[in-house]
């Protein structure tokens, strides 16, 4: 058998089939942490006949955890950004990223506890597969931050500085989901939206009560 074919070449069900293994793999994860998730268990969940059919479309572990990673981002992105379609300013752009990463938080947990497992369980995991898309992130909600103080929206402050406390109020946040189901987690929203609200905005905009 030729392991890892490139994703040019692959046809539907391999396509198809290297999605049903990244599945697995995220929901195993999820439940038994990065060190106890072998081939066999994902092979397992997956409904394969043998763990060697994953060793067919990856070439190893490190080859399908980066696919699993990139799944989780692809798919978070998916579900963030609608929240801020539509939007026609800067506060409510980071108001739908701000709502929405947290609906993405709630609606895939097993994505988010498997991310947390890999960050925590392979020592290269951020310099190889999460830095660059958290640096990405990071990145765009700057970006947002100063198009907020140009057009006079956001009061004066260092948007890095800035951005990286909002990443660390969600970040936060999903622990605390992760640790508490039942979290009420319309009101949890309601005020980290707020609190932001009242952080970054300009004096004169700023509705208290």
């Amino acid at each position: 058998m030729q392991p890892n074919p490139r994703s040019s070449e692959l046809t539907f069900t391999e396509a198809a089939r290297r999605k049903q293994i990244v599945a697995a793999a995220i929901e195993t994860i999820a439940e038994f942490g990065y060190a106890r998730a072998s081939f066999a268990q994902i092979a397992r969940r997956a409904g394969l006949s043998s763990p060697g059919l994953i060793s067919y479309h990856f070439a190893n572990k490190d080859d399908l955890i980066g696919q699993v990673v990139a799944e989780i981002y692809a798919t978070g992105g998916a579900v963030v950004r609608p929240h801020s379609d539509g939007a026609t300013s800067a506060w409510e752009t980071l108001r739908g990223y701000l709502e929405g990463s947290i609906a993405f938080y709630d609606t895939h947990r097993a994505h988010m506890r498997a991310l947390v497992q890999i960050i925590q369980g392979h020592p290269e995991a951020l310099g190889r597969w999460v830095g660059a898309s958290n640096s990405a992130e990071l990145d765009g909600v700057e970006e947002v931050l100063v198009r907020g103080q140009r057009a006079g929206e956001f009061r004066e402050f260092e948007p890095r500085t800035v951005a990286v406390i909002i990443r660390q109020m969600l970040s936060g946040a999903l622990q605390h989901l992760l640790t508490r189901p039942d979290l009420d987690l319309a009101d949890y929203t309601h005020e980290l939206v707020a609190m932001c609200e009242h952080a970054v905005a300009a004096p004169e905009r700023r509705v208290d009560g």
